[in-house]
């Protein structure tokens, strides 16, 4: 190939190149053309090539007109590669603007779980009426679950089906009624009366379903002093079911029956959903069982150093679980435990 012919193949291809540079739209078009004549296979290469067949006269001649190739092709190139990045660029922050003025997202929170929300509602009643919330181990001695309880050894309540044992003579307490054990012995009665609720976990060996649970949250109460009657207790849990489920409930009381306490009662609320004339809640009875409650049984006072002659007391117990699902026309006792979100957004507010 003469030295003419590849002059001007380079001058057409110098031509060419400017054009689809100016054309370009984006730096990746940008880049394929520099691959396209300049590459180690771009078609300035194949001219290049061709260097080896000329006269040694002829090959500055050519090799001139390809660096001239690389000057303009270059500096075009540059210039373009410049106005496309700064175009790019541009874009880039219009499609990413932050609207200031636009109004921000709230972001979510938590909320106490609706059992603690209860739990607390049910603590700042009694602690209203003078009592005090005490704490007391999980895991505990048979002395104190069962025996200072009024529930001998082979007492058929002490049901082996019905307790996690660690051991002979350490479980998982099956109710809070320990704590108060606890708090007798060490109160000070001439100091004044005894006067307490007891919340926490308690587990038995239950079946999980929509009423059971083999883990749930009792409140226990407890008040011992100089002639305490039935009547304290009816009235202070007459009170609380006014407080809990509206100042129209009625309360009732029946027989039942309860190792630690002499006599038992069971206490029932008026129906607060139906007020007495029957529906779905209370099973069309008008009322409803809420917890179990008596006069401390003497030998409970006695195990634990109170003197039964002198002092008299009344104790309850209920499920923080029944509370919430009466309160809140929840069917399952399971929805407290599963974190399903949808469950407990429902039940926003209650302390912070």
């Amino acid at each position: 190939m003469s030295i003419d012919t590849l002059q001007q193949q380079t001058q057409s291809l110098a031509e060419a190149a400017q054009k689809e540079i100016s054309e370009a739209h984006s730096t990746q078009a940008l880049q394929e053309i520099r691959v396209k004549y300049s590459g180690k296979k771009g078609e300035l290469t194949a001219i290049s090539k061709e260097m080896r067949n000329l006269d040694n006269d002829e090959k500055p001649i050519l090799g001139k007109a390809i660096s001239e190739f690389h000057n303009v092709f270059n500096t075009h190139f540059a210039e373009k590669e410049t106005a496309l990045k700064e175009q790019e660029l541009k874009a880039q922050l219009e499609a990413e603007t932050l609207d200031v003025t636009l109004p921000g997202r709230k972001p979510t929170t938590g909320t106490r779980h609706i059992l603690t929300q209860t739990r607390e509602e049910i603590e700042d009643f009694f602690l209203g009426l003078g009592y005090q919330v005490v704490d007391g181990p999980e895991v505990e001695l048979d002395l104190y679950n069962f025996e200072k309880m009024n529930l001998p050894k082979n007492h058929p309540a002490r049901d082996m089906q019905d307790t996690f044992y660690i051991d002979d003579e350490v479980m998982l307490r099956t109710h809070t009624s320990p704590v108060q054990a606890r708090t007798m012995e060490t109160h000070d009665f001439d100091a004044g009366p005894l006067k307490m609720i007891s919340p926490g976990k308690v587990f038995r060996r239950d079946d999980d379903d929509a009423t059971h649970s083999h883990q749930f949250q009792q409140i226990e109460g407890l008040v011992i002093d100089k002639q305490v009657t039935l009547a304290d207790l009816k009235g202070t849990l007459l009170l609380f079911a006014r407080a809990m489920f509206g100042a129209d409930r009625d309360i009732r009381l029946r027989p039942s029956y309860f190792p630690f306490t002499e006599p038992s009662v069971e206490a029932d609320i008026s129906c607060f959903k139906c007020g007495g004339a029957g529906c779905h809640i209370c099973k069309q009875t008008g009322w409803i069982e809420i917890l179990g409650s008596g006069i401390v049984h003497p030998d409970v006072l006695e195990m634990s150093g109170v003197n039964a002659d002198e002092y008299s007391g009344f104790a309850f117990g209920l499920g923080i679980e029944r509370v919430a699902m009466l309160r809140h026309n929840i069917d399952d006792i399971r929805h407290f435990y599963q974190n399903d979100t949808r469950f407990l957004t429902q039940f926003k507010g209650g302390h912070q």
